[in-house]
């Protein structure tokens, strides 16, 4: 049985503005209907493949386990990480904690947020490597280079890939990531693939090499999972030990160091979208090099991308070339193709500026559903909640600020004070200020309300929570 590892804590900057550290691509449809995320749980769902181990943060575990549930799938563990310590802990937690149920077994470690079209292909690539991983061999998967890219380090291969099929072979050494000319050079050598951050190896061998190569790892990772604690079916890594660990990724830790590797050849397409570039050539440019979205029109355009993520905001895009155009509710990209890994540091400079669309999506969204600002004012918000049905907020007061709720769509059942009562559409209640007041939906389908605040401050971290069926703090 090979139990897919799914890595979840990434922030995703070079696809700012869609792409946000609140929200990061992965849990985002970018190609196609499902999201990276689910997609990359699904092409991991087959026979001989175990329920999904994911690791995440804190403010993404709802979000995990949603999404695994729209698409039907049970996950399997949930490990919270703390804070991020890169791969390589995350990788070792994964191992320890397989290593209690099944310690003969194969894990898959994967990143969330690639595209793999052929999803057959890659399971049989999958497969054929997983005779060498279960004789001790820490298998790679590395990508059939299709043009010089200086984003991804790269596999040195020590044998000739010949038409790149998919078959263990041996790997010489892990490359960095090159500037143009060196990876002009590689690609016409024909001997060396990218890296795709794609590992397969048994629970038995991975602790082995861990052991041998990264023994300072053993000891903060093994108490955080020892010591982690049950949470509403996640588990949270211990924070203490855990920050003991070093902030170091697994090609480093461990790969680099073994001699016990070997890399399966992929040609079948993949993308890890590390930059609007990458999703402009994953949407299937047309004839002059143009990707539009539904509520985006270009005219006389070449090699553009045009992206409108607002079904209220037509984007339409005249003469332009070489143009990457994102616009949301609350920001807008406009940048040169070439331009494109430049792309964080537009998320730097809004940061220096304390600018809150550098981090935060437009949509919070919450364990219950989410909300979204409309309007704001000095002393006044109005804001779009939608509540899943079942789900329910927290019992909860304010200092500074009171509340009107209207409900639009579906039902809700309200508590304020000792009052409780059924609010239905086009029905409306009142929260004085300091009221202990609870929303939840208790029908089968979606509530839709709109809230007015008003009030002296009106941030988020003005509640006093008394009881969370999600128990959050």
């Amino acid at each position: 049985m090979i139990t897919p590892v799914i890595l979840c804590g990434g922030s995703g900057t070079r696809l700012w503005p869609l792409s946000r550290k609140s929200y990061p691509k992965q849990f985002v449809p970018l190609v196609g209907e499902n999201t990276l995320f689910q997609a990359s749980a699904l092409r991991l769902c087959d026979e001989g493949f175990a329920p999904p181990l994911v690791l995440t943060n804190s403010d993404f575990r709802f979000i995990v386990a949603e999404q695994l549930t729209e698409i039907g799938i049970d996950p399997g563990a949930i490990l919270i990480e703390p804070e991020g310590r890169n791969t390589a802990p995350a990788v070792l937690a994964a191992a320890l904690w397989l290593e209690k149920s099944d310690p003969d077994g194969l894990m898959l470690v994967a990143p969330s947020d690639h595209v793999v079209p052929d999803i057959e292909a890659f399971r049989a690539a999958t497969l054929a490597g997983a005779e060498a991983a279960r004789a001790g061999q820490l298998v790679t998967f590395g990508i059939k280079p299709t043009h010089p890219e200086t984003g991804y380090g790269y596999l040195e291969l020590a044998e000739d890939p010949q038409d790149f099929s998919a078959q263990p072979l041996a790997l010489r050494r892990f490359v960095e990531k090159p500037d143009a000319a060196r990876a002009e050079e590689m690609v016409q050598a024909g001997m060396y693939l990218w890296n795709a951050g794609i590992f397969l190896f048994s629970v038995k061998s991975i602790l082995a090499a861990f052991r041998a190569h990264a023994p300072d790892l053993i000891a903060p990772v093994q108490a955080a999972v020892d010591q982690g604690k049950p949470d509403l079916g996640f588990l949270r890594l211990a924070p203490d030990p855990w920050a003991k660990a070093a902030d170091i990724s697994i090609d480093y830790a461990v790969m680099e160091k073994a001699d016990n590797l070997s890399v399966v050849p992929f040609a079948a397409g993949w993308s890890d979208l590390g930059g609007w570039d990458a999703v402009w050539r994953e949407g299937n440019p047309d004839a002059r090099g143009v990707v539009t979205s539904d509520h985006a029109t270009a005219l006389d355009c070449d090699n553009t991308l045009l992206r409108s993520e607002d079904g209220a905001l037509e984007m339409v895009g005249i003469g332009l070339q070489n143009i990457i155009a994102i616009a949301m509710p609350d920001a807008v990209l406009v940048a040169d193709m070439s331009r494109a890994q430049d792309v964080k540091l537009a998320v730097a400079a809004l940061k220096e500026k304390h600018a809150l669309q550098a981090t935060n999506f437009p949509k919070d969204h919450r364990p219950w559903g989410w909300f979204e600002s409309l309007v704001i004012g000095d002393r006044f918000q109005v804001k779009r909640i939608v509540v899943h049905p079942g789900g329910a907020l927290s019992l909860q007061s304010h200092h500074h600020r009171s509340e009107h709720w209207i409900v639009v769509e579906g039902t809700a059942k309200v508590s304020v004070n000792e009052d409780v009562k059924l609010v239905t559409e086009n029905q409306s209640v009142y929260i004085p200020l300091g009221a202990v007041h609870r929303m939840e939906n208790p029908g089968k389908v979606p509530m839709v309300l709109i809230e007015v605040q008003t009030g002296s401050y009106l941030g988020e971290d003005d509640i006093i929570r008394y009881e969370d069926v999600y128990a959050r703090d």
